[in-house]
């Protein structure tokens, strides 16, 4: 977890970023205006812009992208309540580390679109379908991530606790659980990276209202910047949440407990 930046640093990253993003599009109209891309293939940048401020003025770009967040909290939700006691049972039961944790670890290698199949087999093509692929993307990821922070708890904390009278739950608490929170969003970040990639893909397999179907429209259209501007609404998305969610949120663990764990 990093450490908190000054306000001089910040806005110095911001103006790096803000010149790296402008030497990048510049780079991008050059070789549009020299006839080095071919539009057909690969979309000038004014192309994409106007392909963005159409999708938000008709708010079609906006309503899919409500209906994939709608979806990916859903099942985000579902694998941070499941994934986090998961995590600890693992690292407190070592039978249930040798024969579940294995087989997670296994699963865990296995890129999610893989459950597509055996979610289209158990629930038809459905919202249901997508969700247990989200679910599963992320579910496995949080737990593993949980498991190997609670595990890592250096055992002189441990003792300390037990010393001061933190026993059973009161353990977990008071000492556990506020030891492995640094790592908890740890695997909280990297659980949504898998969940809203594993959600993509599943919506371009499954045609419904969402980014992921977007991208698959403008594909079967050959509008390539409908395609291009879906990807940068997309990763515009995931940057918001690591910025603003989990930045705040790691900001906010510092602050209580600090760099516990690090």
């Amino acid at each position: 977890m990093s450490s908190p930046q000054t306000p001089q640093r910040r806005a110095a990253t911001f103006v790096v970023r803000a010149i790296a993003l402008a030497a990048v599009i510049g780079t991008w109209q050059i070789l549009s205006s020299l006839n080095l891309l071919n539009t057909l293939f690969f979309p000038t940048p004014s192309q994409v812009i106007n392909t963005l401020w159409r999708g938000f003025a008709d708010r079609s770009l906006l309503m899919a992208t409500a209906s994939s967040l709608q979806r990916f909290f859903v099942g985000y939700a579902v694998s941070l309540l499941a994934g986090i006691p998961l995590g600890f049972l693992l690292a407190r039961f070592r039978w249930l580390e040798d024969t579940l944790g294995a087989a997670a670890l296994g699963l865990q290698s296995m890129p999610s679109i893989c459950w597509l199949p055996l979610a289209v087999l158990w629930f038809g093509l459905s919202e249901m379908a997508i969700q247990f692929v989200v679910i599963m993307g992320s579910l496995l990821a949080i737990a593993l991530a949980t498991r190997d922070t609670a595990k890592g708890i250096p055992r002189l904390i441990l003792r300390a606790g037990h010393i001061l009278g933190a026993q059973g739950w009161k353990l977990y608490r008071h000492v556990v659980l506020p030891a492995s929170l640094p790592g908890i969003v740890s695997g909280a970040k990297l659980g949504w990276s898998f969940a809203w990639r594993s959600l993509m893909a599943a919506e371009m397999l499954y045609v419904t209202t969402g980014l992921g179907s977007a991208l698959t429209m403008g594909r079967e259209l050959h509008d390539m910047s409908m395609v291009v501007a879906t990807m940068l609404l997309i990763m515009m998305v995931g940057l918001a949440f690591n910025r603003w969610m989990f930045g705040g949120i790691e900001r906010l663990i510092q602050a209580r407990w600090g760099p516990i764990g690090l």
